[in-house]
């Protein structure tokens, strides 16, 4: 076998850290969530793997809901998140969260006005509440270029193992591109708060992007992940200092 890659060697080693955090946070009760958002193929189901890879399967899940039944949409809107909420000592990724209301759902008209407006006043109370329990909670947008975002997109359609990838919104990514910028906008501005942040990563290149959104979960978890390198600056930024930095 030939020698690893820069990478590859940064990956492991990140990825051994992401062991011994969990470890960490099992035996101290902690509970995680982190919530991945960010445009169509900006990289989320791939920074996922890379994290779980070698996490601990009875404590670790992956939840990536399909859209609401017609009983889930009568409900208090969190209430379909809430079951999947972590217990003492475990970890819960959410790809794409209850963020959908404030990115997809209103581009695509999939809620009414007024339920937008709402949930961007009411996450950050139902955040609130989790950090209160004791939660740690990491919220993350993936944001990716226009042209970037094009190129993804039609590599998925031509290669049959990104076939589970391919949604019949991809076209409206393009489409829809400066709504979803305004709805992004929007959302960072009305729900990045000190008691659930938000944090962007700007993922036009893929591997710099998950080493450097493991490196901040790493440091945001703390415990081992303390020693973690901090994230490039230029990668890895905080919402309240992304004005002219998001893709536009």
């Amino acid at each position: 076998m030939g020698k690893k890659s820069k990478y590859d060697a940064d990956l492991e080693r990140l990825q051994v850290l992401l062991v011994e955090t969990q470890h960490w946070t099992i035996e101290q009760g902690r509970k995680t969530v982190i919530v991945f958002e960010g445009r169509d193929s900006a990289g989320k189901d791939g920074a996922i793997k890379r994290i779980t890879e070698y996490a601990s399967p009875r404590q670790t899940r992956i939840v990536a809901l399909p859209k609401p039944t017609d009983r889930e949409t009568t409900q208090w809107y969190f209430q379909r998140y809430v079951p999947h909420l972590p217990a003492d000592g475990e970890t819960v990724l959410f790809n794409r969260s209850w963020y959908n209301r404030a990115g997809v759902e209103p581009v695509m008209g999939f809620c009414k006005p007024e339920q937008h407006v709402q949930f961007l006043g009411d996450a950050p109370r139902f955040e609130r509440i989790l950090t209160d329990d004791g939660i740690v909670l990491i919220k993350l947008w993936l944001d990716i270029s226009k042209a970037e975002q094009a190129r993804r997109l039609a590599e998925r359609i031509e290669d049959p193992l990104k076939r589970f990838k391919v949604s019949p919104l991809d076209a409206e990514a393009q489409a829809r591109w400066e709504d979803y910028s305004k709805a992004r906008d929007r959302m960072l501005d009305e729900t990045d708060h000190n008691h659930a942040p938000w944090t962007v990563i700007a993922t036009d290149d893929k591997k710099t992007a998950r080493l450097n959104i493991i490196r901040h979960i790493l440091r945001a978890i703390g415990g081992p992940g303390a020693a973690a390198e901090a994230p490039d600056p230029d990668v890895v930024f905080p919402a309240s200092k992304a004005k002219g930095r998001l893709a536009p």
